[in-house]
Parts: C-alpha cells; structure tokens; sequence
C-alpha cells in the first residue's frame, strides 16, 4: 500500500472519530477563491494549511521579477510551503490560485494541537510529508537528468489532465524550458 492509500484509509477512518470531527470542525474553515488571488503576500510565512476542495494552484518563486513555477495543486492537494509552516520563517514560494478555488484552511496552531491530541492525525501528516519528500526527489531527479522531451511526458504520464486546465508559460516553466521549446516538443 503506497502513501496516498495509507492517508485515504486513515482519513476515512478518522471520519468515523467524532471527537476527532468535532475537533477539526472547529478549527477549519471553508473559503473560496478568485482566479488571480494569492494565498498569502510573497515573503511571509505560511501560517495555513490548506486543502484544494476544487480548482489549480500554482506554486511559484519569485527571482528578480521572474516567476518560476514550482509546482501544481489540484483537488485535495495540500497548499503549504512547508519548510516555513515548520520553521514559521518567511516563505520562499508563493502560491497564486489559476482557476476560481474553493479550499479548507486551517491553521498550523490548531493542526499542531489537532496532531498531538489525535495519533491518525500526527501518522497522516507524517505519511503527507513523506509522500511530499518522494514527489521531491522524484522532481528533483526529473529535472537533473531527465531532458525537456523527457520530463514533459513525465508530466503528461503523472498529470494527463494538466495540459487542458494549465496555461502552457507555466508547464514550461515547471518544467524548466522555455514556451518555445515546449511548443516543438507538443508539435
């Protein structure tokens, strides 16, 4: 059983817990978003964990006035930069909604709280951050060994839903190549 299995079964059985949806009901919130909105100003920490429910976010960084996608989130995806929700320095990446989102957010004080008072809650964030550090190394490998033809099939392979709902500047980006390239590679 991989990662995102192991979470699905302890999030549905996590939902038969009363106290522990009672618990959670009280700290989260549901919130929509707009198309354009940024989940926070670039520069300062991540004080939420957020959870697409419906829509894309991108994750990008910003280096001398250029953006460079980091990566993408779709439904039930988490939305978080995590070395600043653990470390609560300044982020480095900022997270911009690409299609109107609606998200739960709860923040890191009451998950912390939350992963401390329930044992499912502190083993899903435990199986969330090893899921997150595979697809990490997973990228970071793509991204030093594999070329641009290689990695786009990749991402196609991974995410055959992104070309309809991504604007192609930010794949190329993600993916490290210019629009240009990526348009002879699709070609």
């Amino acid at each position: 059983m991989d990662q995102e299995e192991q979470i699905r079964d302890l999030l549905l059985k996590s939902l038969k817990n009363s106290a522990l949806r009672r618990a959670y009901s009280a700290f989260a919130r549901k919130k929509a978003f707009k198309k354009g909105e940024h989940l926070r100003e670039p520069g300062t920490a991540c004080r939420y964990c957020y959870f697409m429910i419906s829509g894309i976010a991108r994750g990008y960084y910003l280096r001398d006035g250029k953006e460079v996608t980091t990566s993408f989130c779709f439904d039930g995806d988490p939305v978080f930069s995590l070395e600043s929700a653990t470390r609560g320095v300044p982020a480095y990446e900022t997270f911009e909604i690409l299609e109107d989102a609606v998200m739960e957010l709860i923040s890191f004080n009451d998950l912390f709280q939350l992963r401390q008072q329930f044992p499912e809650v502190e083993k899903m964030w435990l199986l969330s951050v090893e899921a997150y550090a595979i697809w990490l190394e997973e990228r970071l490998y793509s991204l030093q060994f594999n070329d641009a033809k290689e990695r786009y099939a990749l991402l196609i392979k991974k995410y055959p839903y992104i070309i309809q709902r991504v604007q192609l500047g930010y794949i190329a980006s993600y993916l490290g190549i210019t629009k240009e390239t990526l348009s002879r590679i699709r070609g």
